[in-house]
């Protein structure tokens, strides 16, 4: 019986065929489906006590038992287990929860998911700011050329519009450098650790269009103020 790692990793998806195991050649009779709070029965290869004693030099006393409970037995079996298992030394025997390593599992992988959500927040935020400022200081250098494009017409909205897209055009720059940046860096290390790189497009397109929101509402108070400029006040402070 081998387990679903063991078998898409010797490349099986039927039984009847024969592996070649201690020595000598096995008949797989079956293949067990997939057991995430047992990872180690998915790689290993299952044999019969007496295949196992005469073939692979079995003691006959076994290391490990595997048993599995309704949610409501759990506790009554884990405190019947030692003196089942070893009636004469049942402090010998030490009872574990697969359950409770895949849940604290899953807790660590939260946090460290809600980590980096966090992070990705605050780069966001500062990448706001940062966009936010540099258009502020665009609209006060610029207040000569804002007065000027006034004086020979442009409404308010024109001038408004102008400012959103430089802002837009900046986030989006940044964005796809970012981005650029972080598909490469994710390349670089898989390929250090063996790993097939795979960056997913959505990953990529979400970062885009995250930077595209932030400048967006990073441009929108610099567009304004910028708007709101008088053609005779930005042409006589210029």
């Amino acid at each position: 019986m081998l387990g679903s790692a063991a078998a898409r990793r010797l490349g099986l998806a039927r039984t009847g065929v024969q592996v070649w195991m201690g020595g000598r050649w096995f008949t797989v009779v079956g293949i067990l489906g997939p057991m995430p709070l047992a990872p180690e029965i998915e790689r290993s290869a299952l044999v019969g006590f007496p295949a196992a004693q005469d073939l692979l030099g079995f003691d006959g006393f076994p290391t490990t038992v595997y048993e599995r409970s309704s949610d409501a037995t759990v506790e009554e079996v884990r405190q019947a287990l030692p003196r089942t298992v070893n009636p004469e030394n049942p402090d010998e025997v030490t009872v574990s929860r697969p359950s409770d390593a895949l849940a604290a599992k899953a807790a660590a992988a939260g946090a460290f998911t809600n980590l980096l959500l966090g992070l990705g927040a605050v780069a966001l935020l500062v990448g706001g700011v940062g966009v936010a400022n540099t258009m502020v200081i665009s609209v006060l250098e610029r207040r000569r050329e804002i007065g000027l494009r006034r004086s020979l017409g442009a409404t308010r909205g024109q001038v408004r519009l102008q400012f959103l897209s430089e802002s837009l055009l900046l986030s989006a720059l940044g964005g796809v450098v970012g981005a650029v940046l972080g598909a490469l860096a994710t390349t670089a290390y898989a390929l250090s650790r063996d790993w097939p790189p795979v960056v997913p497009p959505w990953a990529l397109g979400g970062a885009i269009a995250a930077t595209l929101v932030i400048g967006t509402v990073a441009g929108i108070y610099p567009a304004m103020r910028a708007a709101r400029l008088s053609p005779t006040v930005a042409l006589a402070t210029a």
